[in-house]
């Protein structure tokens, strides 16, 4: 699957407002300890709402690894689920947006784990410890949500419809990180700056992942989508000769 990438000018750029600005005058070295995450109350009706378009999705992505998108109906996903092909297109307009809320899933964390990090964290540092965090939690839920990505962007690199999904997941979650990035710039951070950062951070983890899923790499150690991703960040705050 083609990865889409930052050009060089665009790279030198990036350092330079990383390395010269005065987001990154607040950066430092040292651990951030992460504060717990709020979960935000949501009444039954859209507790219900949210549990069957999940339940969708994960039917959906079963079948697109199992079987590949061209061989998945939507009449198939919406019998897995359990609803009816009626249910499923009040949730999603064709089988591959079915997949959008898995996707969503890693970005919504990390943007999660950003916005609990404490107050005066050095604004690059608390982005690369959300990130990290945000794809190598423990346990086996954690390792097989990072596979069933792997499997789907394998899937996606034969299917524009379904890389169109992943495409717009990204550019939806970058718009939502952007408020989270000022928050944490703080009062009279530069707009333009803050915008920027949160593309760079967006694709370098999009990056991260498409990387790792052309390779057989495991989902922790050496390759994994948190060891590119660090290498994906240092890369672009590292001044170029």
């Amino acid at each position: 699957m083609a990865v889409r990438c930052f050009s060089f000018t665009c790279t030198v750029r990036l350092c330079d407002t990383f390395c010269h600005s005065d987001i990154s005058r607040r950066t430092g070295s040292g651990p951030v300890r992460l504060r717990p995450v709020n979960i935000e109350r949501r009444t039954l009706t859209e507790r219900r709402k949210a549990a069957t378009e999940l339940e969708i999705a994960r039917s959906a992505v079963h079948l697109f690894t199992e079987q590949g998108p061209h061989e998945t109906t939507a009449e198939a996903i919406a019998q897995r689920a359990g609803v009816s092909l009626r249910t499923f297109y009040r949730y999603f307009r064709g089988k591959q947006d079915a997949v959008g809320p898995v996707l969503s899933a890693g970005g919504d964390r990390w943007r999660e784990l950003l916005a609990a990090t404490p107050a005066g964290t050095p604004l690059l540092q608390a982005l690369e410890a959300a990130a990290v965090a945000a794809l190598s939690e423990p346990g086996e839920a954690a390792r097989e949500g990072l596979e069933r990505t792997r499997a789907l962007l394998r899937a996606a690199a034969d299917d524009p419809a379904l890389r169109a999904v992943w495409y717009r997941v990204n550019q939806e979650s970058e718009e939502k990180l952007v408020p989270v990035v000022a928050a944490l710039a703080g009062p009279g951070s530069d707009p333009l700056e803050n915008t920027l950062l949160a593309a760079a951070a967006t694709d370098a983890i999009r990056i991260s992942l498409e990387t790792w899923s052309t390779t057989d790499a495991d989902t922790a150690g050496p390759g994994s989508p948190a060891d590119l991703v660090v290498r994906c960040l240092h890369l672009l705050t590292r001044p170029r000769a």
